[in-house]
């Protein structure tokens, strides 16, 4: 097997990859999982809108000695 031969059949099967995982993606089994997935962002702000006061800083130990 010479390195053209080998390039061939690596080009290949990272093709036949690729096809495999848009067939996955794009399957409606997936369907529901990925609409739940993609609307994580915005649960989120409804938890901010929720509360009007956004995240709140954090303090390090040396504020809470201090008292500020």
């Amino acid at each position: 097997m010479d390195i053209i031969t080998l390039r061939s059949a690596i080009t290949v099967l990272a093709f036949a990859v690729f096809i495999g995982i848009v067939i996955w993606a794009w399957s409606s089994r997936n369907k529901a999982r990925f609409e739940s997935a993609a609307n994580l962002p915005f649960a989120d702000e409804e938890l901010h809108q929720a509360s009007k006061l956004g995240p709140q800083p954090r303090k390090n130990k040396h504020q809470e000695k201090v008292g500020a």
